[in-house]
């Protein structure tokens, strides 16, 4: 059922993007798979624009949602439980990230945004790129001409030979994202070394885990 819940709310995403944008402005992929330095990344909605790439990553789930965008977990309430999902503002920083690193484009000129599909309601804060309506709205706040039509036209080409590439499946996607969560040398949320850390405070305090070489700017963290 999550599954078919999932489906529909891209298709719902999908219909809503052509029904709102102007598709000689925005040119739009879907699903697509982006190779990376460990692994592979999947791209929910993007779209190609004169004012930037727009990467949307859609969440189809209902009940009230907490979180802010610091928090590694977000957690939905429906009907007195309970549930934890990350932190999609993080998901969606490694599709940007990639995807900015494969075109080799400034990581500034993608847009990342979170679209929550279902009858949810947001109970703390949002960042304004955190929605539950007005996508296109939104889309089309952006109006500074940052690419030429030549560089559309690259970029285009570029993200083309990526649907065409039947390498790049969702099976072999899958089979990636295992072997990334897996790993203990390499983080798999932005590519980086993991390193032996000791824990200095908390419950765990004086215990080893693995962290990111990069913290703060990523905090990803596992259990050694």
């Amino acid at each position: 059922m999550s599954a078919l819940r999932g489906w529909l709310g891209e298709k719902m995403t999908t219909l809503g993007m052509w029904l709102f944008l102007d598709k000689k402005v925005y040119r739009r992929f879907h699903n697509v798979i982006v190779p990376t330095s460990n692994g592979t990344t999947q791209i929910d909605h993007l779209l190609v624009s004169p004012f930037g790439l727009f990467v949307i990553e859609t969440k189809n789930i209902t009940g009230w949602i907490f979180g802010s965008e610091d928090q590694p977990q977000w957690t939905q309430s429906l009907y007195g439980k309970k549930y934890s999902f990350q932190n999609p503002l993080r998901q969606n920083f490694r599709h940007t990230k990639c995807l900015a690193d494969y075109l080799d484009l400034d990581p500034a000129v993608l847009h990342s945004v979170v679209f929550f599909i279902g009858e949810c309601t947001f109970k703390t804060p949002m960042p304004s790129n955190v929605l539950r309506s007005g996508l296109g709205t939104h889309i089309r706040s952006y109006q500074q001409v940052i690419f030429s039509d030549a560089e559309i036209h690259r970029i285009m080409q570029a993200i083309q030979a990526l649907k065409d590439d039947r390498s790049l499946n969702h099976r072999a996607h899958m089979k990636s994202l295992r072997e990334r969560h897996a790993s203990t040398t390499t983080c798999p949320k932005c590519g980086s070394a993991l390193v032996e850390r000791t824990a200095k405070k908390g419950a765990n305090a004086g215990s080893m885990f693995l962290g990111c070489s990069e913290f703060p700017r990523c905090r990803y963290t596992k259990r050694g």
